[in-house]
């Protein structure tokens, strides 16, 4: 969650040759002023184990400080690096490592996944990298719980993403916790991306589908956002894509990671916590808003997949 008082800290590890997209990502989110969002924005820090850094493309990268910075980050970030093959830096390593000792937000994109399981920090965690290197990481780090379908993962503050693109939706989740949906979305407007992916939405297609048939699966997933409030069942869902029930239960897990239902439970969720993060409305008028019926309906669904109430996750985000 955000803090109250002091500006919250990323510090980004650059290593040599570390692609430049996965850099840039984490220096556009956290690294420009939006006052117009939120005065309390981020304070960013680019460090390296030496200075003068090379990466991808011949680039040297400047302003970079020391890894002393990561003893006062309260996020750290460690982007892609190249060499999955290779040993990882020793001292970013125990720099890394040293960080979650002391309880910063640890977060990787693409290929730095490498760098935490190195520094024991996937070891009995679910996680994700590129797919590429998702049997490279398996073998030589067998303790990751290792989950290479999906976008992102967290778990227990130790966040990783999949390749390229997916280390937007990871910066855009963290944003998204510490300073709420509303300017998470705002955000990904400015960014022109989505305003949200969940993690468990699929890395890629697993076939080939035809353009008129994601072009229906849009149209029934545009339908629910507009009628999340109306009971709504797999075989309406089915109708409105012009496929049959099984059919659809494929799509949905092929393209989201999920089964109909699991994904329209998430839906509701998600708009809740919009209400709840957003609004004064009381938690029956959400929970019927939101399709869940009652408020014990609601609750019930936040204590299972959140593992809080919804009144304790309108008051952690009480300004």
């Amino acid at each position: 969650m955000r803090k109250e008082t002091d500006t919250h800290r990323v510090a980004m590890v650059i290593t040599p040759g570390a692609p430049i997209f996965e850099l840039a990502v984490p220096c556009e989110v956290f690294g420009v002023a939006r006052p117009d969002l939120a005065a309390d924005w981020y304070e960013f820090v680019m460090c390296a184990a030496e200075p003068g850094t090379t990466v991808a493309g011949g680039f040297v990268a400047g302003e970079v400080r020391d890894l002393a910075e990561l003893s006062t980050a309260d996020t750290v970030i460690v982007p892609a690096c190249t060499g999955v093959h290779d040993r990882q830096p020793p001292e970013v390593v125990a720099a890394v490592r040293e960080a979650h000792r002391r309880g910063a937000r640890i977060a990787s994109i693409c290929s730095g996944a490498f760098l935490l399981a190195e520094a024991g920090l996937l070891d009995g965690r679910r996680a994700t990298t590129h797919w590429m290197h998702a049997e490279e990481l398996a073998r030589r780090y067998p303790r990751v719980l290792l989950d290479a379908r999906v976008i992102y993962t967290e778990d227990d503050g130790v966040f990783t993403s999949a390749g390229t693109a997916a280390g937007i939706d990871l910066c855009l989740e963290l944003v998204r916790r510490d300073h709420g949906t509303a300017v998470a979305n705002a955000l990904a407007r400015r960014l022109v991306t989505p305003p949200h992916r969940g993690g468990d939405q699929a890395q890629y297609m697993v076939s080939p589908v035809a353009p008129a048939s994601v072009s229906s699966l849009h149209h029934v997933t545009e339908w629910v956002h507009r009628n999340l409030a109306r009971p709504i069942r797999l075989r309406d869902l089915a109708a409105r894509a012009h496929l049959s029930e099984r059919q659809l239960a494929r799509r949905f897990v092929a393209e989201f990671g999920r089964t109909p239902g699991e994904w329209l439970t998430r839906e509701r969720l998600r708009r809740a916590q919009e209400l709840l993060e957003a609004t004064s409305l009381t938690v029956d008028s959400i929970a019927a808003e939101c399709g869940f019926g009652t408020a014990a309906g609601l609750r019930a669904a936040f204590a299972k997949h959140l593992h809080v109430s919804p009144s304790r996750y309108r008051a952690a985000w009480a300004r």
